[in-house]
């Protein structure tokens, strides 16, 4: 089997790196807050008043230096005090400050937990992409891909091979895909999955599969294989080639179609 390599490459290419999930950046302004409520844990409405004061003081010194004018965690801090001695001067005499009840401690601790959730899986399925990546690399190689069939997530494998790639449109992953959804194989059985295409793959892919399968319904004998044109149709001209392929299935007789 020919493999369609990148211009320059060798016939086997080192994996590349694996995909990475940027670590969230740290915040001063939310480092500033988290101080501020631990400092003012078990404190009444008069010490916080006395703290915030404190606070004030140093945000009027600080103005003064040009160096410290963009003080992201001062304003912060100073805002948070602010906010802790409304919510006690609010409250019943003698109530003190504690975080673990404080209904925007905790709706923050909340949305914190759900983006750390969020984080988590994104990095899993970044590493499962990668490691799908390096299986239909290593299959690239051995000469196998077209034997193998296609799994529910290998549209952001193709475009994570393409990423390796520097961008270079890959032709054997790309008509891999354009078969396995013209003849329904892997997940693209389900037709769920093929509708999903639509908005997963590229238009020269998905008009390669469109114009693969009108080809194939309009001669009984024809074979995907036997079609290397649809796809040099399908990347020259993506919007031609599937114009083609709606205008042979309307020309297809209803009774065999599959």
């Amino acid at each position: 089997m020919t493999r369609m390599w990148p211009p320059g490459g060798g016939t086997r290419r080192p994996l590349a790196p694996r995909m990475a999930v940027p670590r969230e950046p740290a915040d001063p302004a939310r480092i500033g807050r988290r101080v501020v409520r631990r400092e003012a844990r078990g404190m009444d409405a008069g010490v916080v008043a006395a703290a915030l004061e404190e606070a004030r003081f140093d945000a009027r010194q600080n103005s003064r230096h040009e160096d410290l004018g963009d003080d992201v965690r001062g304003r912060a801090e100073l805002a948070e005090w602010e906010r802790i001695a409304a919510l006690l001067a609010a409250a019943s005499a003698g109530t003190v400050y504690d975080p673990d009840v404080d209904d925007v401690v905790q709706a923050e601790l909340a949305a914190d937990a759900a983006a750390a959730a969020s984080r988590e899986a994104e990095l899993r399925e970044a590493m499962r992409i990668a490691a799908r990546a390096d299986e239909l690399q290593a299959l690239r190689d051995l000469g196998t891909l077209e034997q193998t069939e296609p799994r529910h997530g290998d549209e952001a494998v193709r475009d994570e091979l393409t990423r390796r790639a520097g961008s270079y449109v890959q032709p054997d992953v790309d008509a891999w895909l354009a078969r396995a959804l013209a003849t329904h194989r892997g997940h693209y059985a389900d037709p769920a999955a093929r509708e999903a295409a639509a908005g997963l793959l590229h238009p020269p892919v998905l008009a390669h599969a469109a114009l693969l399968a009108a080809l194939t319904q309009l001669t009984a004998d024809a074979d995907v294989d036997q079609l290397p044109f649809a796809a040099r149709l399908a990347t020259a001209d993506s919007e031609a080639a599937g114009e083609l392929a709606a205008f042979l299935t309307r020309a297809i007789p209803p009774g065999s179609r599959a």
